[in-house]
């Protein structure tokens, strides 16, 4: 099976319905990252925009509103259970947005958007610069590409600090391939950086940013994001329920570490990156 063949089967099974039921808890932790990235990509009124990796249907219902009656938005992804999402609540909204299930990598695009956007979804493809590659044929002359994904998974404490807690409670974990498709594929620049050269993107930004992401209101809402999300909650969905609670009381201390006023607020550590075609 080829890595893209099991992203879509992971993405279309347990996994993507889990995504869709949690997409309003999902769009509150990366509340901040969005806004940056949404200033970042500047959309403007009139544009056509393709919404890479749109998942439940946020960020394309969001640039939406952005291009205005003139503009147009598609949104592509590869999971079903998340484009039914897109499409009740654009359909609940009375939003003309267009979602197509695809995977964008080897999608048959015509040369019709000013901008590719996607919030965190390019860093599962199987072969990237063949993936920019074929983005670059969605954008029209001086069309624009714009993401975001993460840097290294040490460096994003949301996630690595109950992992690291949790580990020898966890089954044997293979050592991370840093190339494989996955949330942290892009957090070596430089091979980021070589993937857009060889998609012949041009004018290349990759511009390292330090936020945060939000966890929930409450330590209970932060230690269930941590066995529902990330790369803690795939190495932990096999296992019994006796074992989830032991992880659960090992990392009590480590989500109460960022507990605050507003909740519980982990850093977070990401590359803000655009391009031209």
């Amino acid at each position: 099976m080829t890595s893209n063949a099991q992203q879509i089967e992971y993405w279309n099974g347990p996994a993507g319905e889990r995504w869709a039921k949690a997409q309003d808890r999902i769009d509150h932790h990366l509340g901040l990252i969005t806004e940056a990235l949404v200033a970042y990509a500047a959309p403007r009124e009139g544009e056509r925009i393709l919404d890479i990796g749109c998942g439940g249907g946020t960020t394309a219902l969001l640039l939406r509103e952005r291009v205005g009656p003139e503009g147009a938005v598609t949104g592509i992804d590869i999971s079903a259970p998340n484009l039914a999402l897109a499409r009740a609540r654009a359909h609940a909204g009375m939003a003309d947005v267009a979602f197509v299930e695809a995977d964008a990598a080897t999608y048959d695009f015509e040369p019709m958007f000013d901008l590719a956007f996607s919030r965190f979804g390019v860093m599962f493809f199987d072969d990237p610069a063949a993936a920019f590659a074929n983005l670059h044929l969605a954008l029209v002359k001086d069309g624009r590409l714009v993401f975001v994904c993460w840097r290294t998974f040490k460096e994003n404490n949301w996630a690595f600090a109950p992992y690291e807690a949790a580990l020898d409670l966890l089954p044997p974990q293979q050592p991370m391939d840093p190339h494989a498709p996955g949330p942290f594929a892009f957090a070596d620049r430089e091979r980021l950086l070589s993937a857009l050269e060889q998609g012949g993107f041009q004018h290349i930004r990759i511009k390292p940013h330090d936020t945060t992401v939000n966890l929930g209101a409450s330590l209970d809402d932060g230690l269930t994001e941590a066995l529902t999300l990330g790369p803690l909650a795939r190495a932990a969905a096999d296992l019994d329920e006796a074992t989830r609670d032991k992880i659960r009381a090992r990392i009590v201390p480590v989500i109460a570490k960022y507990k605050t006023s507003y909740g519980i607020v982990a850093p977070a550590a990401i590359w803000l990156v655009s391009a031209r075609n």
